[in-house]
């Protein structure tokens, strides 16, 4: 069975993700969290103010602050190239 797994140093990310995460990895990761409980609370402000769609529409925000926050953190620990770089 082969096998097709990208092994270290084997592939590189470009210039523009290098460029993008250097900006980011300046953000702390308690952003995104503060983020995330900012759009839970501002979805159940709208749901109490029978605004639903309002409320679906920023309740839907707090999944990807979070993923962001997660990309945010392997950056900082393991960049995109730590393997080559490091």
């Amino acid at each position: 069975m082969s096998d097709y797994r990208v092994q270290p140093g084997e592939a590189q990310e470009d210039q523009v993700t290098a460029a993008i995460e250097k900006y980011t990895a300046q953000v702390p990761s308690s952003v995104y969290l503060g983020l995330a409980i900012a759009s839970i609370a501002a979805s159940v402000t709208f749901k109490i103010a029978k605004k639903e769609h309002e409320a679906l529409f920023v309740g839907q925000w707090v999944a990807p602050f979070l993923l962001l926050g997660i990309y945010n953190k392997l950056v900082k620990q393991h960049g995109s190239d730590a393997a080559v770089n490091g």
